[in-house]
């Protein structure tokens, strides 16, 4: 007779799943993609209207996206009618708490970010006109409003990293390296999603000039996440034990490995760097190439943040 009562469910190590992972890859993205329309606003003949493309792409993307992400994590919980009691009780002492908090101030700073961008269109007759007076505002204090969301984006998109990192069983996951990759791969997401979104609804308002800047700001974030990714793997190889013995079975077993060689470094940090390296010049930056490299990034930032969520919770020595 089997002695083993109840659902084997209670004895899988994997308690956040797949919603959590698509959580993690948007809230990523977008800081990523407000931190980068930003970068490219403060830049000298992009400070003044009409926007660039790219800094529409940010504006829609940052708020949109950290709203998809959020109604996700809430439908994902065991009760999620009772999401709001994260507003109203805090425990300082939990990572969790800070991110509720920053997310709290990030989510209007952006979409006040959004109203300033679109002010020109709010201004016309239509049924969000009664917005405009909040976006004049948002204009008005624009230097001011860019720095305090620059700030938040930041600490968003290191959040994703600390979230899991707070796992104290899990030596892929407790490691001070996570959020600096998180936040990384969150900033490379965000220039592809603005390259994509800016060059294929704003065509126009896109200057040629920041595409190649955002292009090539993307390559060398990825040498970073590669970096970061490096130096992951070799501090739990130092550590040995347990860490280590997680570490190597991360790196060589089942499918997940499988999804870190192919899915995360081949595909959407190798790849890119060797186009870009390969390629001539008239070709990747071209337009088509820069949407599909873009394209190839945010799979492999996906990937990433799969990867990580699953083999972290997997592989724990």
């Amino acid at each position: 007779m089997n002695q083993i009562w109840g659902s084997m469910e209670q004895y899988n190590t994997v308690v956040w799943h797949w919603p959590i992972a698509v959580y993690l890859f948007l809230a990523g993205l977008s800081a990523g993609a407000i931190i980068s329309a930003i970068v490219v606003k403060w830049m000298k003949g992009n400070d003044v209207s009409p926007w660039d493309g790219i800094i529409k792409a940010g504006a829609i993307l940052a708020p949109v996206t950290i709203g998809a992400g959020l109604c996700l994590l809430i439908f994902d919980l065991t009760r999620p009618l009772m999401f709001w009691k994260l507003l109203i009780h805090y425990n300082f002492g939990s990572v969790m708490t800070i991110g509720v908090l920053a997310l709290f101030a990030y989510m209007p700073v952006s979409i006040l970010f959004l109203l300033g961008v679109f002010k020109k269109e709010l201004a016309v007759d239509g049924p969000f006109k009664f917005l405009a007076p909040i976006a004049d505002l948002a204009l008005n204090y624009g230097k001011a409003l860019e720095a305090i969301t620059l700030v938040l984006a930041v600490g968003v998109g290191a959040y994703t990293g600390f979230l899991l990192s707070a796992m104290n069983s899990y030596p892929l996951l407790n490691t001070p390296v996570l959020p600096a990759l998180f936040l990384a791969s969150g900033v490379s997401a965000g220039i592809s999603a603005n390259l994509v979104v800016g060059l294929l609804f704003f065509t126009h308002s896109t200057k040629d000039a920041n595409v190649s800047y955002l292009h090539g700001l993307d390559v060398k974030v990825i040498f970073a996440e590669l970096f970061f990714i490096f130096i992951l793997f070799v501090g739990m190889m130092y550590q040995g034990g347990a860490t280590a013995h997680a570490g190597a079975a991360a790196l060589s077993t089942g499918g997940l490995s499988t999804l870190l060689w192919v899915g995360v470094i081949g595909l959407g940090l190798l790849l890119p760097i060797g186009l870009n390296f390969a390629l001539p010049h008239g070709v990747k930056h071209s337009h088509a190439f820069v949407i599909f490299n873009a394209l190839i990034v945010l799979a492999g930032v996906l990937a990433l943040r799969y990867y990580m969520l699953y083999a972290g919770q997997t592989f724990v020595g």
